[in-house]
């Protein structure tokens, strides 16, 4: 794949990215904790291959002081030590949302996630869960390359 970007969407449909950016900038992080956001803006962006986000993501974490082996193990978290059950409840309910509508999720997977999240938080995951799908979604499709310089 090409690093070179198809089209300057941002700047093509101005209205657009700032109402996406003000939905980004809208997510209650302090509701969810940072790092549990962070960590799922990384694994759905891995999830849906835009290294944009991934790169960003990852910096992020990195800027809250995560220790760069955490940030790494974030696509095999089901097999690494470090991640609390509310962080893998959260990147697993990620997963599945991101899979829709391959999959679906259960009553059951809901359930899970219910032991670990009020209601309140589960919508605010969700915000945060379908938001970053769009930005990969447009990153991926229009090839917004990874800045150079961090």
């Amino acid at each position: 794949m090409s690093a070179k970007a198809r089209i300057a969407y941002y700047q093509l449909a101005p209205k657009g990215f700032q109402n996406l950016l003000a939905l980004s900038n809208g997510l209650r992080t302090e509701l969810l904790g940072k790092r549990l956001v962070d960590l799922v803006l990384l694994r759905v962006s891995q999830i849906n291959g835009c290294a944009y986000c991934i790169d960003m993501h990852w910096r992020d974490l990195i800027k809250m002081e995560v220790e760069p082996r955490h940030a790494n193990a974030v696509a095999g978290w089901r097999e690494a030590p470090f991640f609390t059950e509310r962080e893998r409840a959260a990147l697993h309910w990620a997963e599945l949302v991101t899979g829709i509508p391959r999959t679906d999720p259960s009553d059951a997977e809901f359930a899970q996630l219910q032991q670990h999240f009020s209601d309140e938080e589960i919508a605010e995951l969700g915000f945060v869960i379908v938001t970053i799908n769009a930005w990969n979604l447009l990153n991926v499709s229009l090839r917004n390359p990874i800045p150079l310089e961090a």
